[in-house]
């Protein structure tokens, strides 16, 4: 009698897999700054895929060295992170003035009033006003004209 010889998996079991070679299409992968890559030997195929997210750069803040001793009363929470904080709504690049000729929509000690353009940040070819969110005056100009800002990053302080 004679047995029907076993007919070959579609997929290799787990075992027969080489971890050294996932291993080192994984490194291919990122020293190629690849996003995926796919090796196929006959019905066996790996594919290496790997995520990639945009790296979010802020700016580094040096402060001063500390004092040697230690103050005597908390330290109040700086102006950006106050109520009449106005904060960017979308990354882009904020413009205080409306051409690079033109004056500036507010500047410091300047009165505004709710709905009032403070300024602008353009993403995407677009210009989108930002509005005061309440009128007061400001007190602070965070960011400089031209300058790329993040979603949610200060822009200016109204008090």
């Amino acid at each position: 009698m004679k047995f029907p010889e076993p007919q070959p998996d579609a997929s290799p079991p787990a075992a027969t897999v080489d971890v050294e070679l996932v291993e080192a299409l994984a490194q291919l992968v990122t020293r190629l700054g690849l996003s995926e890559i796919e090796v196929a030997n006959g019905d066996f195929k790996i594919r290496i895929a790997r995520q990639l997210s945009a790296a979010i750069v802020q700016p580094a803040v040096i402060s001063p060295p500390a004092a040697a001793t230690p103050s005597p009363s908390p330290v109040e929470a700086a102006p950006a992170d106050g109520p009449g904080t106005v904060k960017s709504p979308m990354v882009g690049t904020a413009y205080l003035r409306a051409s690079p000729d033109a004056a500036p929509f507010v500047e410091i000690g300047a009165q505004v009033k709710a709905g009032d353009k403070v300024l602008l940040v353009e993403a995407m070819k677009t210009f989108n006003e930002i509005l005061a969110p309440h009128s007061g005056k400001v007190t602070g100009i965070l960011v400089e004209d031209g300058q790329p800002v993040e979603y949610g990053q200060p822009l200016l302080v109204i008090e």
